[in-house]
């Protein structure tokens, strides 16, 4: 089965990008919770960052400073280099 993702950026020709594997195992692993400040979205990151804590995962959360403007190129590359994995809040 093809899996379609579409982009919400308005790029004239779209970047193709590979998915990346999945963790096998949250045990150990540290999680970027990325809040990108929209309602409610610290509701849900809140709860979900205690059901990782209970699987064994380490939780770092972020935020982006507003969410009409893509994250600041430093704060993608602290998660990058920091987190085996990342969940971005999309709540209203």
């Amino acid at each position: 089965m093809t899996t379609v993702l579409l982009d919400p950026t308005n790029e004239i020709v779209p970047a193709e990008r590979v998915r990346a594997a999945r963790l096998t195992e949250l045990a150990g692993k540290t999680i970027g919770l990325l809040d990108i400040r929209k309602a409610r979205g610290d509701v849900f990151l809140d709860r979900l960052e205690e059901r990782l804590t209970e699987r064994g995962a380490a939780v770092i959360r972020y935020a982006k400073p507003t969410f009409t403007k893509p994250a600041p190129i430093d704060l993608r590359h602290e998660i990058a280099t920091r987190c085996d994995a990342v969940v971005e809040a999309l709540a209203d």
